[in-house]
This record gives structure tokens, C-alpha cells and sequence, in this order.
């Protein structure tokens, strides 16, 4: 759903590197449009990877580059015991204003649905690629528990890359 410079999106069963392309396409789609308010519905969401919570991660590093959420940014609106212990463990929960119960949402909103981009295998790995660097740089502690994913998944995308 959106309005004015809101946009309220419903992420629903498991929220993953396959869907992460679509996501970012749909959150960098609405931002150039002007939107800078988004209410992030997890009440579906059964578990989040890592890839989906580096896109999720690097859009809210860009809508608030102090790292602290505003009226300006992305609210996470309940998320299971499971995600918020994935924001928490990965340094990502300063990011988001997270909260419970039916959204205040405001008058006028139009519904919408996203369509996929069908991405390639080469775009599903340079969006994992990316979200991982971004988990490295928001928190040092991460480096260990994501650097051979990231090197595994550069060597990976490189051989992509080549012409056959």
C-alpha cells in the first residue's frame, strides 16, 4: 500500500536471497519516487537469511546514513522472536524503529503489488554479494561470520561475469 511519501510493504513465508532482487528493485523503485516512509509488515515473515536482512540493512544505512531510525526511514512492524534475534546477533536493529500491533496507517492509501524482475543467477549473486559487504561494514563482528560466504560468492560471480 502506499500514500504520500509512505509505503507499507507485506513480506510474507520466507524472506530470502531468491526474493532479495525483487525487494531491493521495489524499495530503490519507490525512494526515487519520492517515498521515504515504509512500514515493513513481518507479521507473515517466518524466518529472514542473511542476504535479505543485508538489502534490508543497506536500504535503512541509505534512508538514515546516521544510523539511527527518523521519521524518515523503516519501521519493521512485527517481526517473530526469530528475525528480531537475527537484527539483534547481526548489529542491524539500530537501524529500525521495530514495533508491535496494528500499524497507524495513514488516510488515502492505494494498494499495489510488486512485480518480480525474474532475476538471473548473476543478479541473485551480486545481491547476495552486496548484502553481505554491507553486514561486514555495518558491523566489524561480522566480518568472521560472513567473509568465505562473500569470497565464495565474488569467485562465483566472477565466473558469471566471464564471457563464454
Amino acid at each position: 500500500m502506499v500514500g504520500k511519501n509512505f509505503a507499507c510493504i507485506k513480506v510474507a513465508g520466507r524472506a530470502n536471497f531468491a526474493f532479495s532482487p525483487d525487494f531491493k528493485t521495489l524499495l530503490n523503485g519507490l525512494s526515487l519516487k519520492g517515498f521515504d516512509h515504509f512500514i515493513i509488515d513481518l507479521s507473515e515473515c517466518v524466518l529472514m537469511d542473511s542476504t535479505f536482512l543485508g538489502v534490508l540493512a543497506g536500504f535503512g544505512m541509505k534512508l538514515n546514513p546516521n544510523g539511527a531510525p527518523t521519521e524518515r526511514g523503516i519501521e519493521l512492524l512485527n517481526a517473530n522472536a526469530r528475525v528480531a534475534e537475527l537484527l539483534e546477533n547481526l548489529g542491524a536493529m539500530h537501524l529500525f524503529k521495530v514495533v508491535s500491533g496494528t500499524p497507524h496507517l495513514p488516510d488515502g492509501l492505494k494498494s499495489c503489488s510488486a512485480e518480480s524482475i525474474n532475476p538471473t543467477h548473476e543478479q541473485i549473486t551480486r545481491t547476495s554479494l552486496e548484502a553481505h559487504q554491507t553486514l561486514m561494514a555495518m558491523n566489524p563482528e561480522n566480518i568472521a561470520r560472513f567473509k568465505d560466504v562473500a569470497q565464495f560468492l565474488a569467485e562465483d560471480l566472477k565466473n558469471l561475469e566471464k564471457p563464454s
